[in-house]
């Protein structure tokens, strides 16, 4: 944010103001990524969006991280199942049986990839005991809903046991450990160390890492959204992406798409989810570019909370690769697999 400063004209004085810095003109940049790991993950409506992507695009997506996100086409597009899907109605939880129909039912028409792809996947979802935004009945149905596409029990990691809230758990920074409120970002300390959750999801997907930096080489990128997703998407008209060195040389880096959750964009929390998240200390030693495509609060279409589309209010094509935010994710990632 910037301070601006005005002098009033009919009476003498001075007001001041807070203003976003000016959208950044410059496109997303072409890497030459390489486009067969790719990986997905995210908090809340960003897990939701996690696990429709990875579904959606099972042909071109290794795995995904699902942090307190239920399952694929949950709600039906209708929101009044929205309670259901988050957990909130006791002994009602959501019916993966029914997901996995509706998903095999669009994959015969073509409106998403075969879920065979799913077999290959490498999966890792979460659940926080003290989580009261979504609860625990609705992540297990996650977790059920991949067993039943096909995901191995080898490939699939449930972390159900840790004391947390609802929030993505970073090594330092946030709320505590129970805490379920913004910024959704908390620390937690499992087995006397403290819980790195996007290095977990991350290791979980691609094997052996290497461990994170402790200074950062690579460069956070403002860039204009607006080209992949016009307003009727309601994605924000800038997002970002953190590059590393390696990979602004056209390494043939990975890509990983990290979603925020609901009141968790650039717009609400600052730069929070994008930088003070180790999704890059990690991205940067193991050359991995992390996209951080962004959802603000709107009116039309209505999202009052900036949450990602996982109930329909884009269209009744939402959770298919026709739907107007997956197409746009989509494209960003074409451009960074894209030769410079």
């Amino acid at each position: 944010m910037k301070l601006r400063c005005y002098l009033a004209t009919t009476v003498v004085a001075l007001f001041c103001i807070f203003t976003r810095p000016a959208l950044a003109v410059d496109p997303l940049a072409a890497l030459g990524a390489d486009p067969s790991h790719t990986s997905v993950s995210g908090l809340s409506s960003g897990a939701f969006m996690a696990v429709q992507y990875q579904v959606a695009f099972s042909g071109s997506v290794i795995g995904a991280g699902v942090i307190a996100g239920g399952p694929y086409y949950c709600t039906a597009d209708n929101l009044l199942y929205a309670s259901i899907c988050m957990g909130d109605v006791p002994f009602m939880p959501p019916n993966p049986a029914l997901m996995v129909s509706a998903a095999r039912g669009f994959a015969a028409l073509g409106q998403i990839d075969p879920l065979d792809n799913l077999k290959k996947d490498r999966v890792y979802v979460f659940s926080g005991t003290k989580d009261t935004v979504v609860h625990q009945r609705a992540v297990d149905a996650t977790v059920s809903f991949f067993k039943q596409a096909g995901v191995p029990d080898a490939n699939l990691l449930y972390v159900n046991n840790v004391p947390a809230g609802h929030a993505l758990i970073t090594p330092s920074f946030g709320n505590v450990c129970s805490a379920n409120e913004s910024p959704y970002i908390s620390h937690c300390t499992v087995g006397k160390q403290s819980y790195d959750q996007p290095g977990a999801l991350l290791q979980q997907i691609y094997g052996p890492l290497k461990p994170p930096a402790k200074v950062l080489t690579g460069t956070i990128v403002a860039f204009n959204q607006r080209e992949f997703a016009g307003a009727a998407t309601g994605m924000a008209a800038e997002a970002f992406a953190y590059v590393p060195k390696a990979c602004a040389q056209g390494g043939g880096c990975r890509i990983h798409v990290a979603f925020h959750g609901c009141a968790q964009s650039a717009d609400v929390v600052g730069n929070d989810f994008y930088q003070k998240t180790s999704y890059n200390s990690w991205a940067d030693t193991n050359n991995i570019v992390v996209l951080y495509p962004q959802v603000d609060k709107s009116t039309v279409p209505y999202n009052p909370e900036g949450c990602w589309d996982w109930y329909g209010y884009t269209g009744p094509n939402y959770a298919w690769k026709s739907g107007s935010q997956l197409v746009a994710v989509s494209a960003m990632i074409n451009r960074l697999t894209s030769k410079p």
